[in-house]
């Protein structure tokens, strides 16, 4: 006890001793406070440069959510868990109905702005889930990005498809448009009446200047007497006067673009000139109030498919039915048209350009229902599906035309073989980067291959979009306007009788 009694007061007056100054540096305490005081402070400036980061990710991933709700819209069918409400109702056995509620056409829907949605394809085998019906969800396989195509398998009932075979046999089939050879085709296209050169100069020529003009040549495609000149003779006429540089043609010039639209195939003779060649049978059905209510249900199904706006999909043309028996095909064809500003969309002609030569089927993306399946044959071919390049004189290889399903089916890239109840949609336009419809997929050539056992039936559903998006906007209020004056009329008269005419 007086040992440690004796340590602690030498210890105290060692630390009576020491100088002040050297107590800040000795102090172990000061020293470690300090050091604390000065974590503290880089501590807080760290937090709060995390917390900014935090914040402005957190800003980013909710800027992001929202872009992706409002360009696919609230009623994206598409997606990977199959995630989305139906259309239309199905009951399993019975037939489904479809709601009128949810698909009533109002004013509003013709007039007001919209854009064209495109599913993602992703790649060649990718699958998504779509749900088009309660408590059943389809499978969607992409099978080319060029085109862009997709198969749905068991996107109709056995009993749809029966229904819709019965209804096109009991409102009757009529011979599909076809050209049987080459030879018929230069036949078709000979001129009614034989008359020379100056007359017909003389004829085109309305006030007699002797100068031929654009307007004049245009005036001539509107008449309905022109048996004595083809709309393939007109166009070459007008090609001929736009290449010459004053804009018009002289009675010299006349004869030589004359000469060459009566043998167009001298100058075309570096190009595929086989002509489109079809042997089927078909008709149109009505999609529309009052028609069958399978027939809208697959026109709702449609629309939640493709999710457009459903007033489009219901001023397009209406389902056709094919029947394809043995031995019969369709070469390889374009369902839709490249723009041109001599011609302009069928569907839209009410607002359309006035001073086109020709009307063209302007149609967005098909739709195509396998009816019935096909025992042997019968394929729905794509020659050029996902090409590198596309070219048009590849197409004729070997002195073979590879749009010649007939002679060459078997050559195509892609060939689909026809089950009942199968969907395939294909887009015949690409985008044009703006949420609109672009220039004409020329990968989308497809035709179909000999029908060699069995009966094949399809059906078409084809959404007919305006390229020039103010014609379709005009076209619209068009509707719009026509709708308010009949609103007392029924909407079947309205929408066809009126406003549209089977391609």
């Amino acid at each position: 006890m007086e040992a440690a009694q004796e340590y602690l007061k030498e210890q105290n007056e060692f630390d009576d001793n020491d100088e002040p100054s050297s107590l800040p540096f000795n102090s172990p305490f000061r020293s470690t406070r300090l050091h604390i005081q000065r974590s503290n402070v880089c501590s807080r400036a760290y937090f709060v440069v995390v917390m900014v980061f935090f914040h402005v990710y957190i800003l980013n991933v909710i800027a992001l959510l929202l872009y992706v709700h409002y360009n696919n819209g609230p009623g994206d069918l598409v997606s990977g868990d199959g995630g989305s409400s139906a259309a239309d109702s199905d009951n399993g056995k019975s037939l489904p109905h479809p709601a009128p509620s949810s698909r009533e056409l109002h004013v509003e829907d013709y007039s007001q702005s919209f854009s064209l949605p495109r599913i993602e394809g992703i790649r060649v085998g990718h699958v998504q889930r779509v749900s088009l019906v309660p408590d059943k969800t389809h499978e969607m396989k992409t099978l080319s990005l060029k085109p862009l195509l997709f198969e749905i398998p068991g996107f109709l009932s056995e009993e749809e498809c029966r229904v819709v075979v019965q209804l096109a046999q009991l409102k009757g089939l009529m011979d599909s448009q076809a050209t049987a050879s080459s030879q018929e085709q230069e036949e078709s296209n000979q001129p009614l009446l034989s008359l020379s050169t100056e007359e017909v100069f003389s004829l085109l020529d309305l006030n007699q200047d002797g100068l031929l003009q654009k307007q004049e040549i245009v005036s001539h495609s509107h008449s309905q007497d022109g048996t004595w000149l083809s709309p393939d003779n007109l166009r070459q006429i007008l090609t001929g006067l736009e290449s010459c540089p004053t804009g018009m043609l002289t009675l010299g010039d006349f004869r030589h673009v004359y000469d060459v639209s009566q043998h167009p195939g001298q100058e075309k003779s570096g190009k595929l000139h086989s002509q489109f060649k079809q042997r089927s049978k078909h008709t149109w059905l009505f999609q529309g109030p009052g028609s069958h209510h399978v027939l809208r249900t697959l026109r709702n199904r449609v629309t939640s498919l493709t999710r457009l706006l459903s007033a489009l999909v219901e001023l397009s043309e209406p389902l056709q039915v094919i029947r394809y028996e043995h031995g019969d095909f369709s070469n390889s064809h374009y369902d839709s048209s490249p723009s041109n500003s001599e011609t302009t969309c069928a569907h839209t002609r009410l607002a359309g350009n006035t001073s086109a030569l020709t009307e063209v089927p302007c149609r967005y993306l098909t739709v195509l229902f396998y009816l019935t399946s096909v025992e042997e044959g019968g394929e729905s071919t794509f020659p050029v599906a996902d090409n590198r390049t596309y070219e048009e004189q590849a197409l004729v290889q070997d002195g073979v035309d590879l749009t010649d399903t007939q002679e060459t089916c078997s050559r195509g890239n892609l060939r689909i073989k026809p089950t009942a109840g199968t969907v395939l949609l294909w887009y015949n336009h690409l985008s044009d980067g703006r949420g609109w419809m672009g220039e004409l997929d020329e990968y989308s050539l497809h035709g179909d291959c000999p029908v060699r056992r069995g009966v094949k039936w399809v059906a078409n559903s084809w959404i007919n979009v305006n390229p020039d998006y103010q014609q379709q906007a005009r076209y619209q209020r068009v509707v719009a306007q026509r709708h308010q004056a009949k609103s007392g009329m029924d909407y079947q008269s309205l929408s066809h009788s009126d406003l549209h005419q089977d391609l």
